[in-house]
């Protein structure tokens, strides 16, 4: 946890930001001390905007950040995500550092531009006949929800469905899950070896493979 004095002034800035921006404007600061990926968040102002609380967690950064090197975590500003009832939104996140440079959290910004997209939309049907499209990131309301994206995105990335795949995809696969750091997820490896229809042991075997080839 952080200390007192930290934590305070985070609630304080989550607060004021929140205010500042108004209702769609959700401010959100996670505890990566605790290494309890299960339930990061320790502060969140206008929560219903992704459907999440106080003891809530994790996202795909708070995984990143127990799974990544420290020094090579960088700011994540002004990218595109997406909740779970379809919302699109604006987000930055910050990583918090102690006086060592280790990451002890992150401060998170995310503000809901649903409306004002379909705006822009409309707008562009005026003024252009071409349209850029972004893949926004999701954003999970629980554990659950997040360990079936990153599969979904395992299978997204070996391009061709768990039926069709033969060792070498399924250890693909299998390293896109550790690197994103699904494996911190309590009983992930259960859902996981469901999922691709193997064994502990071969799971395990293929970690081992995924690092050598990383």
């Amino acid at each position: 946890m952080f200390d007192a004095s930290t934590l305070h002034f985070l609630f304080r800035l989550a607060k004021g930001l929140a205010k500042q921006f108004g209702p769609n404007c959700e401010v959100v600061v996670h505890d990566l001390i605790s290494n309890d990926p299960d339930s990061s968040i320790v502060a969140i102002e206008n929560g219903h905007v992704t459907g999440r609380k106080v003891g809530d967690g994790p996202s795909h950064v708070v995984l990143e950040a127990l799974s990544s090197d420290p020094s090579k975590l960088e700011d994540h500003i002004c990218y595109l995500t997406r909740t779970r009832d379809g919302k699109i939104l604006k987000s930055s996140t910050f990583y918090i550092r102690d006086d060592n440079g280790d990451t002890i959290g992150i401060f998170g910004i995310n503000y809901d531009i649903t409306l004002l997209l379909a705006m822009e939309n409309n707008l562009k049907q005026f003024t252009s006949t071409e349209q850029e499209t972004q893949e926004p990131e999701a954003i999970s309301r629980n554990v659950s929800d997040l360990l079936d994206e990153l599969i979904e995105q395992s299978v997204k990335v070996v391009g061709k469905p768990v039926a069709l795949m033969n060792k070498e995809d399924k250890v693909k696969a299998i390293q896109f899950l550790n690197n994103t750091g699904a494996f911190l997820i309590t009983k992930s490896g259960d859902k996981v070896c469901k999922f691709f229809g193997i064994s502990k042991y071969t799971l395990y075997s293929y970690i081992d493979e995924a690092k050598e080839v990383k």
